[in-house]
């Protein structure tokens, strides 16, 4: 009996504390030294609903894959072994003919479709190779409570999608490049230490934060760049009427448009849209970064505001920053 007791309990200890690390860990490799060459097959190969984190380590080298993660696949982490010599590439593209002989859109062009709950994503890069081609997307995410750093995401148009009303998503110390609204969507996103580099004369965000939502895109001390000979970026753009961006303490390159926001007039849809976006600055700093002459509908925070824009805040009380302390 007593023996019986000591086995209930070491096996309720573990099912306790299964949650501070991954229950399974996978490695892919191209060279086949890996249990996958492919990064989807390791995708697939994780128990749909898994009972804690499952850990995917890729080794170095280009993936040429079109990488889903579904809804039913939580909790999975992708951990590459150097971000400059990991990467997940494809070249799919809005109007290009898939294999039905149908033309994509903007929203099946993505490189890496992340769609379930609680995805880490750390030491990748992830591109789309498609340029000036229509909109080809990188990386599009769905699920809740998503954290991406350490990590490039590379394209043109439409590099990074944060999609869908529900999802709250983080990335910390990521590059980020693209053309024109290379970074669009519905979700809150939060961008903290981010390098964005804008390769093109055109806006950088396209928000399409809903009406009840009060945080759309907020970016924390990130810095923003330019390829050489862009001179004309704008910080933003509505793609929908109630869209909110916001950028804290970030440093600002001579690209950006003394103006800042651009109303997207022409939207036969959604007119008049500068009277419903949010968008805002705290401490701008850079040579784009004077706001003396921006557009009178945008904001200028005060200190006061700041209380405001706290994680547990944005994220209405979930802070990525304690969920990566805890791995």
């Amino acid at each position: 009996m007593k023996k019986l007791f000591l086995i209930l309990l070491v096996s309720m200890a573990n099912f306790l504390f299964a949650g501070n690390g991954p229950y399974i860990k996978i490695t892919v490799a191209k060279d086949g030294s890996g249990d996958f060459t492919s990064i989807q097959k390791a995708i697939n190969s994780v128990r749909d609903l898994g009972p804690a984190e499952a850990l995917i380590y890729i080794k170095s080298g280009t993936y040429n894959e079109k990488v889903v993660i579904s809804s039913s696949k939580h909790k999975i982490t992708l951990e590459g072994e150097n971000k400059d010599n990991t990467m997940i590439t494809n070249n799919d593209f809005s109007g290009k003919q898939d294999s039905f002989n149908e033309k994509m859109t903007t929203f099946n062009s993505y490189t890496l479709l992340v769609m379930g709950d609680d995805i880490q994503i750390s030491n990748l890069t992830i591109q789309n190779s498609s340029c000036n081609e229509g909109q080809a997307v990188a990386l599009h995410v769905e699920g809740d409570r998503f954290i991406i750093k350490n990590s490039n995401i590379l394209g043109c148009q439409d590099t990074v999608y944060c999609a869908t009303n529900h999802s709250r998503q983080y990335f910390e110390n990521c590059f980020i490049e693209g053309t024109t609204d290379f970074i669009f969507g519905q979700a809150t996103a939060v961008f903290k230490n981010c390098t964005i580099k804008s390769l093109t004369d055109s806006y950088i965000t396209a928000a399409a934060t809903e009406k009840d939502r009060k945080y759309g895109f907020i970016f924390f001390d990130c810095r923003l760049i330019a390829k050489e000979g862009v001179t004309k970026v704008f910080l933003g753009r509505p793609w929908r009427p109630y869209a909110k961006t916001v950028f804290i303490n970030t440093e600002m390159g001579g690209h950006i448009v003394s103006e800042g926001w651009n109303p997207w007039k022409g939207d036969q849809m959604f007119p008049d849209k500068e009277k419903t976006a949010y968008y805002a600055e705290f401490g701008s700093k850079g040579a784009g970064g004077n706001t003396s002459k921006r557009v009178n509908w945008s904001h200028q925070l005060t200190k006061k505001d700041m209380k405001n824009y706290t994680l547990e805040k944005i994220f209405s009380g979930w802070n990525p920053i304690m969920v990566m302390s805890n791995e």
